[in-house]
């Protein structure tokens, strides 16, 4: 990720808007009775996606960037259970799905490496902080 000015620039952020597209394009098959239930919480999922990449992009540290990756992953899960729960009472088929499984299964492979990298830099600089004190402690400058 370094050298990205900008969360516009991560592939994970740019999949995942065009995800939001695809749910708000599939919601519209579900019924009516479900635009204060189901159509809303997929929407919300889908939208909670690529916000949180931008959030986590924008607040600059790994630590922050990890916690909005994780918030992703599971807003991820979410919009995949309605789905089901879409598929399974038959408001959409499978067919229907399909692209929406898809991008999905895209985006979390996605996150998954973003988090990995997160952690690999936290595990890096956790590492730097204790070879620090190891040097400091040897040098007699810390007690």
């Amino acid at each position: 990720m370094s050298g990205l000015k900008n969360y516009r620039d991560l592939d994970a952020w740019q999949l995942a808007m065009t995800l939001v597209e695809t749910t708000y394009r599939l919601s519209r098959f579900l019924p009516d009775s479900e635009r204060y239930g189901l159509i809303s919480q997929m929407q919300r999922s889908a939208v909670s996606i690529p916000s949180n990449i931008a959030e986590g992009q924008g607040r600059g540290t790994a630590r922050f960037g990890l916690y909005f990756i994780r918030v992703a992953l599971g807003s991820s899960a979410e919009l995949d259970t309605q789905v089901e729960v879409a598929r399974r009472l038959r408001y959409v088929s499978a067919a229907m799905t399909r692209d929406l499984d898809n991008q999905l299964y895209r985006v979390r492979q996605m996150l998954y490496g973003m988090r990995r990298e997160h952690m690999q830099r936290l595990g890096t600089a956790g590492a730097a902080v204790i070879s620090v004190v190891v040097v400091l402690v040897a040098a007699g400058l810390l007690g």
